[in-house]
């Protein structure tokens, strides 16, 4: 496991990330990582890292990861993009090269959440969960429509994982996992009212270094799992892990589905696969696989 980091400057939350020192921290023989790598200022980590694995698939083991200070292109699902002001955010993509099959890969970005909903919850002590498939949630003093969660007035969107599977030359795809966490960001540099900050949702100890250290050991405690058990998240007990902090569950939901229609009804289970099992009133169970899926109300 990583260690945490010692002699950070605590006056400036916004100060760049020191390259010296995140390798030292996460890169072995010290850290967990095969390789580390940490650039000032880029469009998107996951598209950077999608390119590089196909020119140099051997130098990107598993494990891999690269940082950037500041994400100007981010990358998000069905082709959305963002950006964030610098020295707000962590945004980073990890090498993922599964040895299991390819139906459990749909459990990749609910892992890669839930390594960000727990450290999170360690080191900012924010009350994060996750909405399935991939988004990280955090209290909000007002609601805003789509976003409520159980036993909150409000939540806001404070992460969010994207998972891209990478075809390569010669050998089974890798996977590059992606993301983007807003650490420090006040009201006024949010880009959507749906968004929000650990700041803004009273987190403490907020240096992006901590919480980055913080990810990559969860991350490298989930995949280790994940990988040791040859995919088997139910008797890994990873599944109940991610059932645990996914807020959609018992909640009744409406999911936008990728065709155009949409599905209203209660989110009652992940199947085996991680794809979200919701059950209509006609009591009809639907096993979606991807779609935007919008909380409407808490079921009693």
């Amino acid at each position: 496991m990583a260690g945490q980091p010692a002699g950070h400057a605590l006056h400036d939350p916004r100060e760049p990330l020191d390259p010296a020192q995140v390798r030292a921290l996460l890169q072995q023989p010290d850290g967990p990582l095969p390789r580390v790598e940490v650039v000032a200022r880029t469009g998107s980590t996951n598209r950077d890292l999608v390119d590089a694995l196909r020119a140099e698939p051997d130098a990107w083991p598993s494990g891999s990861l690269l940082v950037a200070d500041h994400q100007d292109a981010g990358l998000g699902r069905s082709g959305r993009s963002w950006e964030s002001p610098p020295g707000t955010s962590l945004t980073c993509s990890f090498v993922v090269r599964p040895q299991v099959g390819g139906d459990l890969l749909g459990w990749l970005p609910l892992l890669a959440g839930l390594g960000a909903v727990t450290a999170v919850r360690a080191t900012a002590g924010v009350a994060a969960v996750l909405k399935w498939p991939n988004d990280v949630l955090a209290p909000a003093d007002t609601p805003v429509d789509g976003w409520t969660v159980p036993g909150w007035d409000g939540a806001r969107k404070v992460a969010g994982v994207l998972a891209e599977l990478v075809p390569l030359p010669a050998g089974p795809p890798a996977v590059v996992v992606g993301i983007g966490l807003n650490v420090l960001q006040q009201p006024a540099e949010l880009p959507v009212p749906s968004a929000g900050s650990l700041v803004l949702a009273g987190g403490r100890h907020l240096e992006r270094v901590t919480v980055l250290v913080a990810l990559v050991s969860a991350l490298d405690d989930l995949t280790r799992r994940w990988r040791e058990s040859g995919g088997d998240v139910v008797g890994s007990g990873l599944a109940d892990e991610v059932a645990a902090v996914v807020a959609t569950l018992g909640t009744r939901v409406r999911v936008d589905l990728p065709d155009g229609r949409a599905l209203e009804g209660r989110a009652e289970r992940l199947d085996e696969h991680g794809a979200l099992v919701v059950v209509d009133d006609d009591e009809r169970a639907h096993t979606v696989l991807a779609g935007d899926v919008h909380h409407l109300r808490v079921l009693r």
